[in-house]
């Protein structure tokens, strides 16, 4: 549903209240046996929300889908890395461990591995805007969900491996860490001037 420009689609806003619903219920819980959550942590988890909301439901979707291209790059930088990187610095071991506990999500701690979250994320995005799949993200509104749903979901396992809301491996330090968010930045820049210049 689009009111204006603004778009109200049921299939993005639902899962973002669910997130947020569910951070604010295990943090009041933490808070309650004396072990809260920094202030700081619950506003950039909170932030990350509302900045992935924006990016789905304000005209910056309207734009970046049929306007203008560089909108549309904006938008993808909101959802699949400034948003996940806001959320992921609001995680922390204890508001996770409930999530992990569920056994068919026990295997999202291995996605979180550097060696396995920076391709899975640049696979993402690159497949993503392979022409056919960007013309049929546009065309249905289904498809464009998961688009973003990818997109941001990946972005959350890239950013969990430099962040480590859970422990990352011994041999992954800071002069990794720096190498890693370079290569994040080249594959980015290697996507928008394959748009730019294609």
């Amino acid at each position: 549903m689009t009111f204006g420009e603004w778009s109200l689609e049921p299939s993005e806003i639902l899962p973002v209240l669910l997130l947020t619903t569910l951070y604010w219920v295990r943090t009041r819980e933490l808070a309650a046996r004396g072990r809260p959550v920094a202030a700081a942590r619950r506003v950039s988890f909170y932030s990350g929300m509302f900045v992935g909301l924006i990016s789905l439901v304000s005209p910056i979707d309207w734009l970046g889908e049929n306007r203008l291209l560089w909108v549309h790059m904006v938008q993808h930088l909101m959802l699949g890395d400034l948003a996940p990187l806001l959320v992921v610095l609001g995680c922390t071991g204890p508001v996770l461990r409930p999530l992990l506990a569920i056994r068919w999500l026990r295997f999202a701690r291995a996605l979180m591995h550097p060696l396995v979250a920076l391709p899975l994320w640049s696979v993402s995005l690159c497949v993503w805007h392979l022409p056919f799949l960007y013309q049929a993200a546009l065309a249905h509104s289904g498809i464009h969900a998961l688009e973003h749903a990818c997109f941001a979901i990946t972005g959350g396992f890239m950013w969990a491996a430099v962040l480590e809301p859970l422990p990352g491996p011994v041999w992954f330090g800071n002069g990794y860490k720096a190498l890693y968010t370079l290569a994040i930045r080249g594959v980015g820049t290697a996507v928008a001037n394959v748009f730019i210049w294609d």
